[in-house]
């Protein structure tokens, strides 16, 4: 594959993971809004800590899928012998962990190294997410343990 085709298969992948990312942040924010506007019993903890669940599952969720994307480009392309080659190269190169014990061909190797760019920049936007909202959470706890409406 040509160092364009690279380009375009790499641009076209960043623009579908960040599209699902910003969907699927959305659609948490939109559930913690609805589900985080009705938590008002003396359970207040226990909610909260359910919130923070449901976030952390969500974005768990969001990027696995992404990871698969690009597991599921190198294995059609025939990258590796099997999906579960394809699925480890890509979680490890997606964290930026990369150990290098399965590599990509000269083919597809700029794919893979902007795969590693996509991944932290992914996974820097869901650590800004959650820590906002669960700076969010404790500003609607009072300092009495009392839930405020914001």
């Amino acid at each position: 594959m040509s160092l364009v085709s690279q380009l375009f298969a790499s641009t076209v992948l960043v623009a579908l993971t960040a599209l699902l990312h910003l969907a699927g942040l959305a659609a948490l924010i939109a559930l913690l809004q609805r589900h985080g506007g009705r938590v008002r019993t003396v359970h207040v903890r226990l909610d909260q800590a359910l919130l923070v669940l449901i976030a952390v599952f969500t974005l768990f969720l969001l990027h696995g899928v992404e990871i698969w994307l690009y597991a599921a480009v190198y294995a059609v392309a025939g990258e590796f012998r099997d999906f579960e080659d394809a699925l480890y190269f890509s979680t490890s190169t997606y964290a930026t962990i990369g150990y290098g014990d399965l590599v990509l061909s000269r083919a597809w190797r700029i794919v893979g190294a902007i795969e590693g760019v996509n991944g932290i920049i992914l996974l820097g936007w869901s650590t800004a997410f959650f820590v906002s909202i669960v700076r969010r959470l404790a500003e609607l706890e009072g300092p009495d343990g009392e839930w405020n409406r914001a």
